[in-house]
Protein backbone atom coordinates (compact mmCIF):
# COMPACT_ATOMS: atom_id res chain seq x y z
CA UNK A 1 0.00 0.00 0.00
CA UNK A 2 1.17 3.55 -0.82
CA UNK A 3 0.74 5.61 2.35
CA UNK A 4 1.46 8.85 0.45
CA UNK A 5 -1.66 8.42 -1.72
CA UNK A 6 -4.21 9.72 0.85
CA UNK A 7 -2.02 12.76 1.52
CA UNK A 8 -1.74 13.45 -2.23
CA UNK A 9 -5.50 13.10 -2.60
CA UNK A 10 -6.03 15.54 0.25
CA UNK A 11 -3.81 18.12 -1.42
CA UNK A 12 -5.58 17.84 -4.77
CA UNK A 13 -8.74 19.79 -3.74
CA UNK A 14 -6.56 22.55 -2.29
CA UNK A 15 -4.69 22.80 -5.59
CA UNK A 16 -7.94 22.92 -7.54
CA UNK A 17 -9.30 25.61 -5.23
CA UNK A 18 -6.20 27.73 -5.76
CA UNK A 19 -6.49 27.36 -9.54
CA UNK A 20 -10.18 28.28 -9.41
CA UNK A 21 -9.46 31.38 -7.33
CA UNK A 22 -6.67 32.38 -9.71
CA UNK A 23 -9.03 31.96 -12.70
CA UNK A 24 -11.80 34.00 -11.05
CA UNK A 25 -9.28 36.68 -10.08
CA UNK A 26 -8.01 36.92 -13.68
CA UNK A 27 -11.51 37.03 -15.18
CA UNK A 28 -12.56 39.74 -12.72
CA UNK A 29 -9.58 41.81 -13.80
CA UNK A 30 -10.55 41.43 -17.45
CA UNK A 31 -14.21 42.27 -16.85
CA UNK A 32 -13.71 45.28 -14.61
CA UNK A 33 -13.14 48.74 -16.10
CA UNK A 34 -9.62 50.09 -16.10
CA UNK A 35 -8.42 52.94 -13.94
CA UNK A 36 -6.99 56.02 -15.70
CA UNK A 37 -3.34 56.70 -14.99
CA UNK A 38 -1.77 60.10 -14.58
CA UNK A 39 -0.90 61.29 -18.12
CA UNK A 40 2.76 61.87 -18.92
CA UNK A 41 3.53 64.84 -21.16
CA UNK A 42 6.33 63.29 -23.22
CA UNK A 43 4.30 60.14 -23.83
CA UNK A 44 1.18 62.06 -24.89
CA UNK A 45 3.11 64.26 -27.32
CA UNK A 46 4.73 61.20 -28.86
CA UNK A 47 1.45 59.27 -28.96
CA UNK A 48 -0.49 62.08 -30.65
CA UNK A 49 2.28 62.76 -33.17
CA UNK A 50 2.64 59.08 -34.11
CA UNK A 51 -1.13 58.56 -34.20
CA UNK A 52 -1.72 61.50 -36.50
CA UNK A 53 1.13 60.36 -38.77
CA UNK A 54 -0.42 56.88 -38.96
CA UNK A 55 -3.88 58.39 -39.55
CA UNK A 56 -2.60 60.51 -42.43
CA UNK A 57 -0.62 57.63 -43.91
CA UNK A 58 -3.53 55.18 -43.75
CA UNK A 59 -6.06 57.74 -45.00
CA UNK A 60 -3.90 58.60 -47.99
CA UNK A 61 -3.03 54.95 -48.61
CA UNK A 62 -6.69 54.09 -49.22
CA UNK A 63 -7.04 53.60 -52.99
CA UNK A 64 -8.62 56.60 -54.68
CA UNK A 65 -11.60 54.80 -56.19
CA UNK A 66 -12.67 57.70 -58.35
CA UNK A 67 -15.50 55.98 -60.23
CA UNK A 68 -17.04 54.56 -57.06
CA UNK A 69 -16.55 57.83 -55.18
CA UNK A 70 -18.31 59.85 -57.88
CA UNK A 71 -21.12 57.29 -58.12
CA UNK A 72 -21.60 57.42 -54.36
CA UNK A 73 -21.68 61.23 -54.47
CA UNK A 74 -24.42 61.11 -57.11
CA UNK A 75 -26.37 58.68 -54.93
CA UNK A 76 -26.01 60.86 -51.82
CA UNK A 77 -27.09 63.94 -53.75
CA UNK A 78 -30.11 62.11 -55.19
CA UNK A 79 -31.08 60.79 -51.75
CA UNK A 80 -30.88 64.26 -50.23
CA UNK A 81 -33.01 65.72 -53.00
CA UNK A 82 -35.56 62.95 -52.44
CA UNK A 83 -35.61 63.78 -48.72
CA UNK A 84 -35.84 67.51 -49.42
CA UNK A 85 -32.61 68.38 -47.60
CA UNK A 86 -30.38 69.04 -50.62
CA UNK A 87 -29.58 72.65 -49.76
CA UNK A 88 -25.78 72.39 -50.01
CA UNK A 89 -25.58 73.96 -53.45
CA UNK A 90 -27.73 76.95 -52.48
CA UNK A 91 -25.67 77.52 -49.33
CA UNK A 92 -22.43 77.15 -51.28
CA UNK A 93 -23.43 79.74 -53.89
CA UNK A 94 -24.92 82.17 -51.37
CA UNK A 95 -21.89 82.24 -49.06
CA UNK A 96 -19.47 82.36 -51.99
CA UNK A 97 -21.02 85.66 -53.05
CA UNK A 98 -19.66 87.27 -49.85
CA UNK A 99 -15.93 87.20 -50.45
CA UNK A 100 -14.67 88.02 -46.96
CA UNK A 101 -16.99 85.43 -45.43
CA UNK A 102 -16.07 82.53 -47.72
CA UNK A 103 -12.35 83.31 -47.50
CA UNK A 104 -12.64 83.26 -43.71
CA UNK A 105 -14.40 79.91 -43.92
CA UNK A 106 -11.64 78.51 -46.12
CA UNK A 107 -9.06 79.34 -43.46
CA UNK A 108 -11.40 78.10 -40.73
CA UNK A 109 -11.69 74.76 -42.52
CA UNK A 110 -7.92 74.45 -42.93
CA UNK A 111 -6.77 75.46 -39.45
CA UNK A 112 -9.27 75.25 -36.59
CA UNK A 113 -9.83 71.54 -37.17
CA UNK A 114 -6.33 70.96 -35.75
CA UNK A 115 -5.83 73.98 -33.50
CA UNK A 116 -9.01 73.58 -31.45
CA UNK A 117 -8.65 69.81 -31.09
CA UNK A 118 -5.08 70.08 -29.84
CA UNK A 119 -6.11 72.97 -27.59
CA UNK A 120 -8.85 70.90 -25.94
CA UNK A 121 -6.43 68.00 -25.44
CA UNK A 122 -3.94 70.33 -23.74
CA UNK A 123 -6.71 71.81 -21.57
CA UNK A 124 -7.81 68.32 -20.51
CA UNK A 125 -4.23 67.30 -19.77
CA UNK A 126 -3.67 70.30 -17.50
CA UNK A 127 -7.07 70.82 -15.87
CA UNK A 128 -8.74 67.39 -16.00
CA UNK A 129 -6.00 64.72 -15.85
CA UNK A 130 -8.38 62.12 -14.44
CA UNK A 131 -10.62 62.45 -17.51
CA UNK A 132 -7.92 62.96 -20.11
CA UNK A 133 -7.21 59.30 -20.97
CA UNK A 134 -10.89 58.41 -21.42
CA UNK A 135 -11.57 61.47 -23.57
CA UNK A 136 -8.45 60.82 -25.65
CA UNK A 137 -9.48 57.20 -26.18
CA UNK A 138 -12.89 58.35 -27.43
CA UNK A 139 -11.19 60.67 -29.93
CA UNK A 140 -8.77 58.00 -31.14
CA UNK A 141 -11.51 55.38 -31.52
CA UNK A 142 -13.60 57.90 -33.46
CA UNK A 143 -10.73 58.47 -35.87
CA UNK A 144 -10.12 54.74 -36.28
CA UNK A 145 -13.77 54.24 -37.21
CA UNK A 146 -13.46 57.04 -39.77
CA UNK A 147 -10.54 55.27 -41.45
CA UNK A 148 -12.74 52.22 -41.93
CA UNK A 149 -15.37 54.47 -43.49
CA UNK A 150 -12.89 55.96 -45.96
CA UNK A 151 -11.93 52.48 -47.10
CA UNK A 152 -15.40 50.97 -47.28
CA UNK A 153 -17.27 53.95 -48.73
CA UNK A 154 -15.20 56.22 -50.99
CA UNK A 155 -17.06 59.47 -51.56
CA UNK A 156 -16.27 62.54 -53.63
CA UNK A 157 -16.97 65.90 -51.98
CA UNK A 158 -19.67 68.03 -53.65
CA UNK A 159 -17.13 70.35 -55.33
CA UNK A 160 -15.64 67.39 -57.24
CA UNK A 161 -18.94 66.02 -58.54
CA UNK A 162 -19.43 65.72 -62.28
CA UNK A 163 -21.90 68.41 -63.26
CA UNK A 164 -22.72 69.17 -59.66
CA UNK A 165 -22.36 72.92 -60.21
CA UNK A 166 -20.71 73.36 -56.84
CA UNK A 167 -18.03 76.02 -56.39
CA UNK A 168 -14.58 74.99 -55.18
CA UNK A 169 -14.14 78.08 -53.02
CA UNK A 170 -10.43 77.50 -52.47
CA UNK A 171 -9.71 77.45 -56.18
CA UNK A 172 -11.96 80.42 -56.98
CA UNK A 173 -10.56 82.69 -54.27
CA UNK A 174 -7.00 81.34 -54.37
CA UNK A 175 -6.96 80.70 -50.64
CA UNK A 176 -5.48 77.91 -48.54
CA UNK A 177 -8.36 75.88 -47.21
CA UNK A 178 -8.47 72.34 -48.52
CA UNK A 179 -5.86 69.64 -48.88
CA UNK A 180 -7.78 68.38 -51.91
CA UNK A 181 -7.54 71.59 -53.92
CA UNK A 182 -4.77 73.40 -55.74
CA UNK A 183 -1.19 72.35 -55.03
CA UNK A 184 -2.24 70.11 -52.14
CA UNK A 185 -4.53 67.79 -54.10
CA UNK A 186 -1.79 65.19 -54.62
CA UNK A 187 -0.97 65.06 -50.89
CA UNK A 188 -4.36 63.89 -49.67
CA UNK A 189 -7.00 61.36 -50.62
CA UNK A 190 -9.60 63.44 -52.43
CA UNK A 191 -12.32 60.83 -52.05
CA UNK A 192 -12.38 60.44 -48.27
CA UNK A 193 -15.40 62.63 -47.49
CA UNK A 194 -17.50 60.09 -45.58
CA UNK A 195 -17.49 60.39 -42.62
CA UNK A 196 -16.59 64.02 -41.91
CA UNK A 197 -13.92 64.17 -39.24
CA UNK A 198 -14.31 67.93 -39.16
CA UNK A 199 -17.67 67.15 -37.55
CA UNK A 200 -16.44 64.17 -35.53
CA UNK A 201 -13.56 66.10 -33.99
CA UNK A 202 -15.40 69.41 -33.55
CA UNK A 203 -18.32 67.67 -31.85
CA UNK A 204 -15.88 65.88 -29.55
CA UNK A 205 -14.34 69.25 -28.67
CA UNK A 206 -17.73 70.90 -28.20
CA UNK A 207 -19.20 68.19 -25.99
CA UNK A 208 -16.03 67.99 -23.90
CA UNK A 209 -15.97 71.74 -23.27
CA UNK A 210 -19.72 71.87 -22.61
CA UNK A 211 -19.54 69.02 -20.10
CA UNK A 212 -16.43 70.13 -18.21
CA UNK A 213 -16.05 73.91 -18.50
CA UNK A 214 -17.23 75.95 -15.53
CA UNK A 215 -17.65 79.31 -17.31
CA UNK A 216 -21.07 79.66 -19.03
CA UNK A 217 -19.56 81.50 -22.00
CA UNK A 218 -17.12 78.63 -22.57
CA UNK A 219 -19.94 76.09 -22.54
CA UNK A 220 -21.87 78.17 -25.08
CA UNK A 221 -18.79 78.34 -27.33
CA UNK A 222 -18.46 74.58 -26.96
CA UNK A 223 -21.90 74.11 -28.49
CA UNK A 224 -21.41 76.77 -31.17
CA UNK A 225 -18.14 75.33 -32.46
CA UNK A 226 -19.52 72.12 -34.07
CA UNK A 227 -22.54 74.06 -35.35
CA UNK A 228 -20.26 76.61 -37.05
CA UNK A 229 -18.12 73.78 -38.42
CA UNK A 230 -21.18 72.19 -40.01
CA UNK A 231 -21.98 75.46 -41.79
CA UNK A 232 -18.37 75.76 -42.96
CA UNK A 233 -18.04 72.27 -44.43
CA UNK A 234 -21.25 72.74 -46.39
CA UNK A 235 -20.54 76.31 -47.52
CA UNK A 236 -17.10 75.36 -48.86
CA UNK A 237 -18.60 72.33 -50.68
CA UNK A 238 -16.26 69.95 -48.87
CA UNK A 239 -19.05 67.76 -47.46
CA UNK A 240 -22.70 66.80 -47.73
CA UNK A 241 -25.02 67.06 -44.74
CA UNK A 242 -25.01 63.25 -44.54
CA UNK A 243 -21.22 63.23 -44.12
CA UNK A 244 -21.82 65.02 -40.83
CA UNK A 245 -24.12 62.21 -39.70
CA UNK A 246 -21.30 59.79 -40.49
CA UNK A 247 -18.97 61.81 -38.27
CA UNK A 248 -21.54 61.73 -35.46
CA UNK A 249 -21.88 57.96 -35.79
CA UNK A 250 -18.10 57.55 -35.53
CA UNK A 251 -18.06 59.73 -32.42
CA UNK A 252 -20.80 57.59 -30.86
CA UNK A 253 -18.62 54.54 -31.50
CA UNK A 254 -15.65 56.33 -29.93
CA UNK A 255 -17.56 57.10 -26.75
CA UNK A 256 -18.85 53.52 -26.61
CA UNK A 257 -15.27 52.21 -26.73
CA UNK A 258 -14.20 54.63 -24.00
CA UNK A 259 -17.18 53.67 -21.84
CA UNK A 260 -16.46 49.97 -22.28
CA UNK A 261 -12.83 50.44 -21.26
CA UNK A 262 -13.23 52.82 -18.30
CA UNK A 263 -16.75 51.96 -17.16
CA UNK A 264 -17.97 55.56 -17.49
CA UNK A 265 -18.08 58.46 -19.91
CA UNK A 266 -15.14 60.87 -19.52
CA UNK A 267 -17.09 63.63 -17.77
CA UNK A 268 -18.33 61.16 -15.12
CA UNK A 269 -14.81 60.26 -14.05
CA UNK A 270 -13.11 62.23 -11.26
CA UNK A 271 -11.28 65.38 -12.30
CA UNK A 272 -8.03 64.27 -10.67
CA UNK A 273 -6.45 60.83 -10.44
CA UNK A 274 -7.50 59.47 -7.02
CA UNK A 275 -4.52 58.91 -4.74
CA UNK A 276 -3.55 55.25 -4.72
CA UNK A 277 -5.73 54.37 -7.73
CA UNK A 278 -2.66 53.42 -9.77
CA UNK A 279 -1.97 50.60 -7.31
CA UNK A 280 -5.47 49.16 -7.72
CA UNK A 281 -5.64 48.29 -11.43
CA UNK A 282 -8.86 46.28 -11.16
CA UNK A 283 -10.78 49.14 -9.57
CA UNK A 284 -11.97 51.86 -11.88
CA UNK A 285 -11.36 55.51 -11.08
CA UNK A 286 -15.14 55.95 -11.04
CA UNK A 287 -15.46 53.29 -8.32
CA UNK A 288 -12.69 54.92 -6.28
CA UNK A 289 -14.39 58.31 -6.66
CA UNK A 290 -17.75 56.92 -5.51
CA UNK A 291 -16.14 55.13 -2.56
CA UNK A 292 -14.45 58.35 -1.42
CA UNK A 293 -17.71 60.28 -1.79
CA UNK A 294 -19.59 57.68 0.25
CA UNK A 295 -16.90 57.74 2.95
CA UNK A 296 -17.16 61.52 3.13
CA UNK A 297 -20.90 61.35 3.75
CA UNK A 298 -20.50 58.87 6.62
Amino acid sequence: MNEAAPEANAKQPDSMDRMRRLRDHSLAGLRSPRSPRRPRLWFEILLIAVSYWLYSMVRNAVPEQKAAALANADWIWSAERFLGIAVEQSVNHAVNSVTWLIVSMNYYYATLHFIVTIGVLVWLFRRHPGRYAAARLALFATTAAALAGYYLYPLAPPRLMNGGRFIDTVMVHQTWGSMASGNFKNMSNQYAAMPSMHIGWSLWCGLTVFALASAPWARVLGLLYPAATLIVIVSTANHFWLDALGGMACLSFGYAVSYAWYGALPHHLPKRIPRGAAHRPRLSALAVHRAKAAAGRN
